[in-house]
């Protein structure tokens, strides 16, 4: 018998494993990666140069709380009926043609007394009406 001394074979290292596995990372980083470039195109916007507005619109702002009851710019007013808010409004705006109504309601407010001060900007002949609201952190 011969027995081989001091000779001992190398080991192989198989790169075919781990070339396939760094192809497959390769091509996972080029699928999942967002390019900062998105379009080719480049585009000069034009610019303009416009006049600020010279007048701000005249505002009148109208409280609403839960009971129903109305506050003009401030003022009370009760709770007034859809002809006293049309005259109550009018008053507020004095000489202005077309005021903006800026409708602070409470949550809890009835829809019937909004209803009612969009009713009354409308025969006061104002159509201009916005509403505040307040962004809820809760989500609720």
């Amino acid at each position: 018998m011969q027995f081989r001394r001091g000779r001992r074979d190398e080991p192989e290292i198989n790169l075919i494993p781990l070339i396939d596995v760094l192809l497959v990372v390769l091509i996972f980083l080029m699928v999942t990666t967002t390019y900062a470039r998105f379009s080719e195109l480049q585009i000069n916007l034009p610019e303009a140069r416009g006049d600020t507005a010279k007048e701000m619109p005249v505002q009148i702002n109208v409280g609403v709380d839960e009971h129903g009851g109305y506050a003009i710019n401030e003022v009370a007013a009760g709770t007034a009926s859809v002809d006293g808010l049309v005259a109550a409004l009018q008053a507020a705006a004095g000489n202005e043609k077309n005021p903006v109504v800026v409708i602070s309601a409470d949550a809890h407010a009835t829809h019937q007394s909004v209803i009612r001060v969009m009713d009354a900007a409308r025969r006061a002949g104002y159509p201009r009406v916005t509403f505040v609201t307040q962004n809820s952190d809760s989500g609720q």
